[in-house]
């Protein structure tokens, strides 16, 4: 069995069912550097092995490349003056791919449009982004039904209805075969997705990724650890970087087989392995433990997978998923910024998000005095958590944020005194390891913090159609501190952190329930250490 207190390096992953196989071995399929996106799909071009899976239907790779080449021209045909933005409105279908291909292709940008906003916040952020064009479905469309979001009928394209098909079909039978070359104009620095934030803001923010920062992710993942014969199954939505930065990307590089499934679902999670062959996939936590909700069965353990890789699931979940399907899990600590990674090493510590390789610590966001490594007491108490809790900032500078579009106060709010601020709240212990302590948007009690960063995930509201048990328990590492992060969140890094820190009993802090400015009844939080 894995072993639930030791997250390894991926690149060193044991397969926990059988000795090492052919699909384990390394192979030099992604080697090249590549300057662009473009160069990466490209080099797919003449593979005939498997690219993509979706409901029974199977594509090579030069066949999402030819598909992708279909897009890149009818986006061409169709492109009027102004930002080349395309909006794609849809769930994980092969269409979403094939506009995503095309764009990298064919210098457009893709923004992923979220369909769990509605109404006037979903109109706002489609404007805002100065979409042309909306690539959607049917259903899509009943969303879209009655906005304002500045696009005429003729400016939305229905992938399911005959007419699409039919101009998909007049471009493929009218191209000159063997031609693939992205237009000129791709560069490393083409604009290449607008991925939205998780948290509401008065003004949307869109995350800037390029076609070189992509490349860059993309051969950088591939290297550490994508294998050409893997496949990779993809639960999480298109629309967030989690799916395109950590999986899609880094499986293009490697030449590795992309499993869509069309939403992510808990009870077919395993079915959906199984059927497709799949040997990795991406998660969120709280994803995870839908997935370890569903009822146990005795062939659990007994599945192709090898190894997730994902983001905010707690050291337990992690371990439950490990034992019950017997596939290594490896948390990583970023966000679709690029501002500031954290790596999980193999000797992290139980609830670690790990170290980092960059110039990464923990500060006050108004006094930017950096905080005290974390200190416990004998029985594991956290005697400091006011002055240790802070925001985890990275001081290397700002060389992996591209930016918000059209948004320069929140570049000024994550870029700050030449420094990376993440707005999540961490602390660190007395060995460089870093903990993960909260969001900060409404945990800080900086006045000038508007927005928080879109971590490489899906909140559970994120994750369309699905719903989670309403008795479903999230345990977490460090459950004490959680507690006393939610309902202190208001007087942490405040004016009154000296006054919380004088308490008579220094293994426990007095904090007062509710939101911030709610006056609840007080309660007492031990703050203890997650034993290994």
């Amino acid at each position: 069995m894995p072993d639930p207190n030791t997250v390894p390096d991926p690149n060193t992953v044991p397969d926990p069912k059988t000795a090492p196989d052919p699909k384990t071995a390394p192979d030099h399929a992604a080697d090249a550097a590549p300057r662009t996106m473009a160069d990466v799909l490209l080099a797919r071009s003449g593979d005939e092995n498997l690219g993509l899976q979706f409901e029974g239907r199977r594509w090579s790779w030069k066949e999402v490349l030819s598909e992708s080449r279909i897009r890149a021209l009818a986006a061409q045909q169709l492109r009027k003056p102004g930002p080349f933005h395309i909006g794609v409105l849809l769930e994980n279908v092969p269409e979403y791919l094939f506009w995503l291909g095309g764009a990298v292709l064919g210098g457009a940008v893709v923004v992923g449009i979220n369909p769990t906003r509605r109404g006037a916040e979903l109109a706002q952020d489609i404007r805002f982004t100065e979409c042309q064009l909306v690539v959607t479905d049917s259903a899509g469309l009943e969303i879209l039904s009655g906005l304002d979001i500045g696009l005429g009928d003729d400016r939305i394209l229905l992938v399911d209805e005959t007419p699409y098909a039919e101009v998909i079909g007049a471009i493929d039978s009218s191209l000159p075969k063997g031609n693939l070359n992205p237009l000129p104009e791709v560069t490393a620095e083409t604009l290449l997705l607008l991925l939205f934030t998780s948290g509401t803001t008065a003004a949307p923010k869109a995350v800037r990724c390029t076609q070189g920062r992509l490349a860059s992710i993309a051969v950088r993942a591939a290297g550490g650890g994508f294998r050409s014969k893997d496949i990779c199954y993809c639960p999480m939505p298109l629309f967030h970087g989690n799916a395109i930065m950590a999986l899609w990307a880094p499986a293009v590089a490697a030449g590795a087989s992309f499993v869509l499934p069309r939403r992510f679902s808990a009870s077919r999670f395993i079915d959906d392995v199984r059927s497709s062959g799949a040997t990795r996939f991406t998660y969120v936590g709280k994803a995870l433990s839908y997935i370890l909700a569903t009822p146990s069965r005795a062939d659990d353990f007994e599945n192709p997978l090898k190894l997730g890789f994902g983001t905010e699931a707690s050291a337990p979940d992690r371990a439950r998923f490990e034992e019950r399907f017997g596939c290594k899990l490896v948390e990583g600590y970023g966000s679709s910024e690029g501002g500031a990674a954290i790596t999980v090493t193999p000797d992290t510590p139980v609830g670690s998000l790990g170290r980092s390789l960059d110039d990464v610590a923990v500060y006050d966001p108004e006094s930017l005095v950096e905080c005290p490594p974390a200190h416990f007491d004998e029985e594991g108490r956290f005697t400091n958590a006011h002055e240790a809790i802070g925001e985890i900032v990275n001081r290397s500078g700002t060389k992996g944020f591209e930016g918000y579009y059209n948004n320069p106060e929140a570049d000024s709010e994550r870029a700050r005194n030449g420094w990376y601020w993440t707005g999540d709240l961490g602390y660190r212990d007395e060995k460089g390891f870093f903990y993960f302590a909260g969001r900060g948007a409404t945990g800080c009690a900086s006045t000038r913090r508007t927005s928080r960063p879109h971590r490489s995930s899906a909140s559970s509201n994120d994750i369309p159609t699905y719903k989670a048990p309403s008795s479903m328990p999230f345990p977490t590492p460090g459950p004490e501190i959680r507690s006393w992060l939610r309902s202190s969140s208001a007087q942490m890094l405040s004016s009154t952190r000296s006054n919380s820190r004088a308490s008579s009993n220094p293994s426990t802090t007095s904090v007062r329930s509710g939101r911030p400015g709610f006056s609840g009844s007080r309660e007492t939080c031990p703050l203890r250490r997650q034993a290994n």
